[in-house]
């Protein structure tokens, strides 16, 4: 019986981490189409539990995931030529002011109030190097440089903040919070381009249905071998 249950036992954890994989595949595939998205990549391993006095019979071995990951390589850019879309080549985050704390982001899909204030897809300030939401002249065409300086009629009137910490925690809806120290700044802003998500739909397909055919597989092993048991306990009455 102490075999048949770990063999349940094992195939139980590799089900539910195939679930893990379908939950975070399928997210991935939901945002496809989602600028400044950073898609998550999940690591697996197996752990072995062996306080079993060495007895080789009696060692559960688990398929688990070790640690999910954001993957941050640079998703394409896409031209827009809509003024207020900014997306950001290399390292870097914009910084946005979000309630009481300052989070980042790589979706430069930004707007701007009656006021001039420079505001991002959900009404937050996009912030300056200064710490301060960017205010520029509605009526007054401007220009974003590669380093993240705003223009407008030939004079500056802001530098966009710009952040590369050595690691980010995603919070949700495409942002970002700090992690660690900061790393040197390689970027480079493009006006009128916003950066698509850094996600290969057909990859990320091929990656679901292998999920979906995991899941299934552990099921199905799991069902024989509960009919075995059930069969064995006949044979064992008669």
């Amino acid at each position: 019986m102490a075999l048949d249950m770990q063999s349940i036992y094992i195939l139980a954890s590799g089900g539910s981490r195939a679930m893990e994989q379908l939950d975070t595949t399928s997210n991935n595939l939901a945002n496809v189409n989602t600028d400044g998205f950073k898609k998550m990549v999940i690591k697996e391993m197996s752990q072995r539990l062996d306080d079993n006095g060495g007895d080789a019979n009696h060692l559960f071995v688990f398929p688990r995931f070790e640690r999910s990951m954001l993957d941050l390589s640079q998703g394409q850019l896409k031209e827009t030529h809509r003024p207020l879309d900014m997306a950001i080549e290399g390292n870097a985050f914009f910084v946005v002011q979000k309630g009481d704390e300052q989070m980042l982001t790589r979706s430069g899909h930004f707007f701007m109030d009656t006021d001039g204030k420079l505001l991002d897809r959900n009404g937050n300030a996009v912030l300056s190097a200064q710490d301060k939401p960017i205010i520029l002249d509605p009526a007054k065409p401007f220009v974003v440089a590669p380093d993240g300086k705003i223009l407008q009629e030939g004079e500056e009137v802001a530098r966009l903040k710009l952040q590369a910490p050595s690691d980010v925690e995603a919070v949700g809806d495409t942002y970002y919070r700090a992690k660690g120290e900061a790393k040197q700044l390689q970027a480079k802003v493009h006006q009128g381009f916003l950066e698509m998500a850094n996600v290969n739909p057909i990859l990320e397909m091929t990656a679901l249905i292998d999920a979906q055919r995991k899941f299934e597989i552990y099921g199905n092993l799991i069902k024989s071998i509960d009919q075995i048991n059930s069969k064995t306990n006949e044979i064992g009455k008669a």
